[in-house]
């Protein structure tokens, strides 16, 4: 697939020293990663393309300077803070998921530098479905599927559903993709960049802490034991333990069950460490998140109470505890 990839490139490959290949990401270890690749592997000109965080931290955008300072052209972009602040509340409350405003504006905004600046080529970095667990559809498909990648509940919901929030149309300029025949009259194709080689966190990390200024955070990440994955925004923590709420796995889990599939841990280490952090309550950034979001306790409990399902929960003495964790064989 390293040849696919190489013939991919030289498909695109410009000469006259303008940008050839777009890569959306945040400075984080992997979005830098494929941006390095790409240009010091293959000899492309990247740039990079990075969706605002909703509470940036400190760690985040040092890592972002670090990674221009390292020889990156990177576009920010900040979305309107009002109106993205009550977005996050809306789809918290709607949805249980603070992160859609960022999610859609991720995933579409670069879509928008694409075409402004006549880039053919866009490098997402892996497929969630494929790394983490879901979908196995796209198991051997590189490129992405332009009318899935940029629909969103925001398009896929009427107008007048925001309406009664007090946000227009117009509010979701930036957060919209551009039409699905603007993209492939302009012949822009997207990339899984992790279909070609193998995903890698911790090589990303290494390559990223040695080229590229990527530090980690002096912390471990809550509701996991690392500390160099999604390390930009104060929300995050809300944005995975309401995988923890839904599903009963939070980002522990992830972590652990992606480093057994690539032999780091075994799985009675993995065990251990998702029944020490899996569940492990985000308080570090909560206030501000209580804040961003204009609830306080009782309406944040209210929240995870309306998403926990009976499959996975059950309630004794006023406490909340999973019907079934994973255990050691």
């Amino acid at each position: 697939r390293e040849k696919e990839l190489e013939i991919l490139c030289d498909k695109f490959r410009k000469e006259d020293g303008s940008w050839d290949v777009l890569v959306p990401g945040s400075g984080g270890k992997d979005s830098a990663y494929v941006a390095w690749y790409l240009k010091e592997k293959l000899g492309m000109n990247p740039l990079s393309v990075t969706w605002a965080p909703s509470i940036p931290t400190d760690i985040g955008r040092e890592n972002l300077y670090n990674f221009i300072q390292a020889g990156y052209d990177n576009i920010l972009g900040t979305p309107n803070g009002k109106i993205h602040k009550k977005l996050s509340k809306i789809t918290f409350e709607e949805f249980g998921d603070n992160f859609l405003p960022f999610i859609y504006g991720q995933i579409n905004f670069p879509y928008q530098i694409a075409l402004k600046f006549d880039i053919p080529l866009v490098f997402f970095g892996e497929d969630g479905d494929v790394e983490y667990g879901g979908s196995f559809e796209r198991y051997d498909q590189s490129q992405l599927d332009v009318s899935y990648s940029v629909k969103s509940k925001f398009s896929s919901l009427a107008p007048e559903y925001w309406k009664k929030f007090g946000v227009s149309e117009k509010d979701l300029k930036y957060y919209h993709g551009p039409s699905v025949e603007d993209i492939r009259k302009a012949g822009i194709e997207a990339h899984y960049f992790g279909y070609f080689t193998n995903w890698s966190p911790e090589k990303h990390y290494e390559v990223a802490k040695k080229y590229l200024g990527f530090k980690p955070s002096p912390v471990r990440s809550e509701g996991t034991y690392t500390n160099y994955a999604s390390l930009d925004d104060k929300t995050d923590g809300f944005h995975y333990y309401m995988s923890l709420i839904k599903f009963g796995t939070g980002r522990a889990t992830s972590d652990a069950a992606h480093q057994i599939r690539d032999n780091i841990i075994s799985r009675d280490e993995g065990v251990d460490l998702v029944l020490q952090y899996d569940s492990e309550y985000p308080k570090l950034n909560e206030k501000e998140f209580l804040e961003y979001v204009e609830i306080d306790h009782q309406k944040l409990n209210e929240i995870f109470d309306k998403f926990r399902r009976d499959l996975i929960w059950k309630k004794e003495n006023d406490h909340w505890s999973l019907k079934h964790q994973v255990k050691k064989l």
